[in-house]
């Protein structure tokens, strides 16, 4: 086991702050990670306050795998923790097999939903911080399957902060700045700069995240950053958004449905690069797995479709590939949903197969721009995550942490 946990660390320990909850194989699909059951909630639990975090995917058969769940606590830049032991962060037992798990019901696509909720009877989480669940089949534990990724809080820092579209580069057009301020609270914080560590995100992406910058004002109480030019944000658009509820009749956003044996397909309505803003309420990036029968049977009932994406456009687009992008990819750039470009349809074209429900979506290109413009009205949420290892110690604490919204 020791051999296994070392050659898995080496395969997942990715530098660069990649924090990432992705599916590492075709056969499974819809990773999803709620707390307390919301899943538009950041994947953040407050340590002691007994919350319980829920990761949940499929497995796209009915065939019966043993699969086993192997937890790390990581860095504030999500390596793997090399100061600690598995007892110091988790209570009772790692590497237990996820025993709630289910069948799809009368659907085309034959899947099994599994379930794992943290902590449980058998695995409690001791200290604040970073953790990673790895997944793996337990005939074969050097190919991981599954990677899900959230935070414990042990929230002793505050946070205040605010976001405006009068920026240091512009008043109101394309950007939002955001400025904010860290109270040390109960914390001894001698040198902030080797002791503190920070994260700015913009709708949970990663690769436009902010980390580890130098605060404007230091005080003896805590730090600031105000005017930070690496804290302005371009704006960006409102998300696009569809529905697919029942596969037989098109729901939001979606032109048509079809069945080309053996798959269903539903084609949404063609996208244009925005020219203005226009308020839409949207939940910046989320996706929610439901169908139309109104109770919970989402999980195993629900169908799978290739959805297809379009973008019309004069001509192909500067500045490289583009992807469709959501919490529900596997990151960014996703290679599955890079579109192509159709010269005789004068379209970008992507098709992704995704599960029934409500989906967020963007198109981001090649050097993280958006074909939908930037525009200071856009309402967005921002995350703000602050880490401390004090003087000796051996791990980094999650010991604040601010969820916002601009509208």
């Amino acid at each position: 086991m020791r051999a296994f946990v070392l050659s898995l660390t080496l395969l997942l320990a990715t530098p660069g702050w990649a924090q990432r909850n992705r599916t590492l194989s075709n056969d499974y699909r819809s990773l999803q990670l709620s707390v307390d059951g919301n899943a538009l909630a950041a994947p953040i639990m407050e340590l002691g306050r007994g919350q319980h975090i829920t990761i949940e995917f499929d497995e796209m058969s009915h065939d019966y795998h043993r699969l086993i769940y192997h937890i790390d606590h990581c860095n504030a830049d999500w390596t793997v923790t090399d100061g600690l032991f598995e007892s110091d962060f988790l209570a009772g037992f790692n590497d237990q097999p996820i025993e709630d798990y289910e069948n799809s019901f009368n659907t085309s696509q034959l899947y099994t939903h599994y379930r794992l909720s943290l902590p449980n009877p058998e695995t409690g989480l001791r200290l604040s911080g970073n953790y990673r669940v790895t997944i793996f089949d337990e005939d074969n534990r050097e190919q991981p399957l599954v990677q899900a990724e959230f935070m414990v809080a042990d929230p002793s820092m505050s946070i205040i902060a605010q976001v405006s579209g009068n920026t240091d580069i512009d008043f109101n057009q394309h950007h939002q700045q955001l400025s904010y301020s860290v109270s040390y609270g109960p914390n001894r914080v001698v040198d902030p700069q080797r002791e503190l560590q920070t994260v700015v995100m913009q709708n949970r992406r990663t690769d436009n995240r902010v980390v580890n910058l130098r605060p404007n004002i230091q005080k003896a109480t805590g730090i600031e950053f105000t005017h930070q030019r690496d804290l302005i944000f371009p704006a960006g658009n409102e998300f696009h958004k569809f529905e697919i509820l029942d596969e037989q009749k098109p729901g939001m956003n979606v032109d048509n449905m079809r069945w080309y044996a053996p798959y269903y397909h539903a084609t949404l309505y063609a996208d244009r690069p925005a020219r203005n803003y226009s308020y839409d309420e949207d939940q910046n990036g989320a996706f929610v797995m439901r169908n139309d029968n109104d109770d919970e049977s989402d999980a195993t009932e629900s169908e799978y479709l290739w959805v297809h994406f379009l973008l019309s456009c004069d001509q192909p687009l500067p500045g490289g590939d583009v992807y469709v992008h959501g919490w529900w990819a596997n990151g960014f750039p996703d290679p599955q949903c890079r579109m192509e470009w159709n010269a005789q349809t004068r379209q970008y074209e992507a098709a992704v197969y995704l599960k029934q429900g409500y989906y967020n979506y963007m198109y981001l290109q090649e050097n993280g721009s958006s074909p939908d413009g930037n525009f200071y009205e856009t309402e967005n949420e921002y995350i703000i995550l602050v880490y401390h290892r004090p003087q000796g110690g051996r791990y980094d604490k999650l010991v604040g942490y601010r969820v916002m919204k601009t509208r």
